[in-house]
């Protein structure tokens, strides 16, 4: 019987997507016992072709192939929600690898905790080139998010949430709760973002706690890229561009206005004590996202 399936959204990524799965086929459960669905997003490059492949080698493992037409990742990850056959659905993205026992985790904390219904794991910032020397820990989150809230099993900590890559849910559990918001989530490379931030929101507003499995590890690769001015500028804007959408969603927008005010002051304090290149990189951070949250509201 497969009591834990992974779900992997896609969208033009067919090597990235393959190296994923490279980790996820080294599961150390049994194989009747997970699968997992890929759900290609209107990809034109040769994902479906590479996937294919892909399976006829690991024909002793269930890896399904499933396509959603709807444009951005809360669509695909809606789907994904309908096709696991499984009770617990765990997520990660087409751009990381996950440890051998990333399944096993999710699978042994919600047999230990049956009132849980959402969890999240540890994730670890890979850098093939090096981690530049211009990035402090501040800037290091809108680009990888890594988190690491100790060796044991505790409750998330007040303010974060877990990361889109690396989550897991009881599916009986998120009946009321809606899905992903299609309004929100990136779609065909744009960088709008905040759909799991969203979903956690309504969660703990329904009185679930957020767990932390730190033994589901992944890996969040980052390409050099990822690491320029260039994307840094508009990845950020698009984070302030989020927070504003979610902020209308709550109907909070006068509350987050006045919290990004004090996130300056909070700034200009932080830069102080590091070195000028860190704190350059620190305020165009804070100036793009500031950009995004105050630009005009449709």
């Amino acid at each position: 019987m497969i009591r834990i399936s992974l779900v992997i959204p896609t969208h033009n990524r067919a090597a990235q997507l393959i190296a994923a799965l490279e980790s996820v086929v080294r599961q150390n459960l049994p194989p009747h016992v997970w699968e997992c669905v890929v759900v290609n997003n209107n990809s034109t490059d040769n994902t479906v072709m590479c996937f294919g492949n892909f399976a006829e080698t690991h024909p002793g493992i269930t890896l399904r192939l499933v396509t959603e037409e709807g444009p951005g990742v809360s669509y695909a990850r809606n789907r994904g929600l309908q096709e696991a056959r499984a009770p617990l659905v765990a997520f990660i993205d087409d751009d990381e690898r996950v440890n051998p026992g990333f399944l096993r985790a999710y699978l042994d904390f919600f047999d230990a905790h049956p009132e849980a219904v959402v969890a999240g794991g540890r994730i670890v910032a890979e850098y093939p080139k090096g981690r530049p020397g211009w990035m402090s820990k501040y800037v290091e989150m809108p680009i990888a998010n890594p988190m690491d809230f100790g060796p044991e099993v505790r409750p998330f900590p007040a303010g974060r949430v877990p990361g889109g890559g690396n989550m897991a849910f009881r599916r009986s559990g998120l009946a009321g709760y809606g899905g992903f918001d299609p309004t929100l989530g990136r779609v065909n490379g744009e960088l709008i973002g905040g759909e799991e931030n969203d979903f956690f929101e309504r969660l703990l507003a329904g009185g679930e706690t957020i767990w932390y499995v730190p033994d589901a590890v992944m890996w969040h690769i980052i390409p050099p890229a990822k690491l320029t001015e260039a994307y840094f500028r508009r990845l950020s804007y698009n984070v302030g561009v989020s927070q504003r959408l979610r902020a209308q969603i709550h109907r909070r927008l006068p509350k987050t206005y006045l919290l990004e005010l004090a996130k300056w002051a909070a700034t200009f304090a932080l830069c102080l004590t590091m070195p000028p290149r860190r704190s350059v990189w620190l305020l165009r951070m804070r100036r793009e996202i500031s950009r995004g949250l105050f630009s005009k509201i449709k």
